[in-house]
């Protein structure tokens, strides 16, 4: 039926319920889900682990995670294989854990150490047949991170460059979202709804800058996709880079300490963050907050500042403020626990959204294929460069119309970051500020 764009049509526009499974499903033996357990990911904050067993949901998997007396780790299945109870309350030992039922008794990796109860033979024949699922951590920088696919093709652990930069103050952070992964990822990828969400629509959540819809370019790379804002602010062109690695990699520039009215040369993201799913329905950020010269300003290193870094509000408001001031956790839940992409109308600046979608869905689809998605760690050396931030050049306006000249400068500011990936970062700050003071230069004569 053709429906007249009259208005009133609520009874003739038809809504789909198909949901994209390829990509939003995350579950054990799903595409998405085989896809993802191919990384690795923070499951967890270390200060927050006690001498008790946490029971957590990751990736839909019901697990278990403990540190035993040996300050080992240990991340396993939540079900004790002999009868089933839950290993959240089973005894941490010197090695390993036992199972509060039985005392069947389980080192980190799940192999069997103990069976009381039975004769030397029977345990011996347990232990032969019987093991409990367990999976790999690697503990850093107070965030503890799983792989939690095949051993045989567990990936070295990505040391990006922003991991370690010098005199930036690193603090581990979590934010939850009751929605589907991709709702919360697609956000990176969209830099202009930080112009309307987070300014001009209810109140302004970071500077009067980011009210400024600007030009926006985006690149993709390997694993690497970038989208520039290059917005103007009086007589200052600022320069912000949103960045995802797939899968679910993601840092962008400052969220206090840039506001594009003062000139910046290279400056770097104020969060590290990995967008890790529960389920399908629920999401877990885990990140740091990054507080330095080149993240945001130490003063927003209190117990909320990280939240306000994430979404420009505190995650816990009374629903009357989130109505009132909507923020990033409202617009994500808000499309509900799964987004149904058939009902979207995307635009021209929904470009990284869609490219974003559509290299995902080939890594899975390659994947299926019998072929390795790509790791980080296969395509560059260690530190592996990132490319989220801020730079901010004194440039007046000479042009009405600067769309055009924007996205020559943010082309050209991207390739300058790409032909210094090999370098140390030191020598990366010199060469990139120094070229960006050429520009400036260049474009303010």
């Amino acid at each position: 039926m053709e429906i007249e764009f009259n208005g009133f049509s609520g009874y003739e526009l038809k809504h789909s319920k198909e949901v994209d499974d390829e990509i939003t499903r995350i579950g054990p033996g799903t595409k998405a889900g085989e896809y993802l357990r191919r990384y690795w990911h923070p499951i967890y904050i270390s200060s927050e682990l006690t001498d008790l067993p946490v029971a957590i949901k990751i990736l839909g998997e019901e697990l278990v995670l403990f540190r035993d007396k040996s300050k080992r780790l240990g991340l396993v299945h939540k079900q004790c294989p002999h009868r089933q109870a839950s290993l959240e309350f089973g005894i941490c030992q010197t090695h390993g854990i036992s199972c509060c039922y039985h005392g069947w008794h389980f080192d980190v990796d799940g192999t069997i150490l103990d069976v009381p109860g039975q004769s030397e033979h029977t345990q011996e024949i347990i232990k032969e047949k019987v093991q409990l699922g367990a999976y790999p951590t690697h503990e850093f920088k107070g965030l503890i991170f799983a792989y939690l696919g095949p051993k045989e093709k567990r990936p070295e652990f990505p040391m990006y460059d922003s991991l370690n930069f010098d005199d930036m103050e690193m603090v581990p952070y979590k934010a939850p979202f009751d929605c589907n992964w991709l709702q919360v990822l697609d956000a990176i990828v969209d830099p202009i709804h930080t112009a309307f969400l987070h300014s001009n629509m209810s109140r302004q959540q970071f500077s009067e800058g980011f009210g400024e819809v600007g030009q926006i370019e985006f690149v993709e790379r390997d694993s690497w996709i970038l989208g520039c804002n290059t917005r103007r602010v009086g007589d200052n062109v600022w320069f912000r880079i949103n960045e995802v690695i797939l899968p679910n990699f993601t840092q962008a520039g400052a969220a206090f300490a840039a506001d594009g009215t003062k000139q910046l040369l290279y400056g770097r993201s104020s969060f590290t963050r990995w967008v890790v799913p529960i389920d399908d329905e629920r999401t877990i950020c885990y990140a740091w907050a990054n507080f330095g010269e080149r993240g945001d300003p130490h003063k927003y290193n209190t117990p909320e500042g990280p939240e306000l870094i994430e979404q420009g509000e505190i995650f816990d408001r009374p629903y009357e403020e989130r109505q009132r001031f909507p923020a990033d956790r409202e617009a994500c839940e808000g499309m509900g626990p799964i987004n149904i992409h058939k009902n979207e109308n995307l635009v021209a600046s929904d470009q990284g959204v869609a490219m974003m979608r559509q290299r995902i869905r080939e890594q899975i689809r390659s994947l299926a294929d019998g072929k390795e998605p790509y790791k980080v760690t296969d395509l560059k050396e260690s530190p592996i460069p990132t490319y989220g931030g801020d730079s901010v050049l004194n440039i007046p306006k000479n042009d009405d119309n600067e769309d055009s000249f924007f996205s020559k400068l943010a082309k050209e500011f991207i390739k300058i970051q790409f032909e210094v990936d090999s370098k140390t970062e030191e020598e990366r700050i010199k060469i990139v500020s120094d070229k960006l003071i050429e520009i400036q230069s260049r474009e303010s004569s």
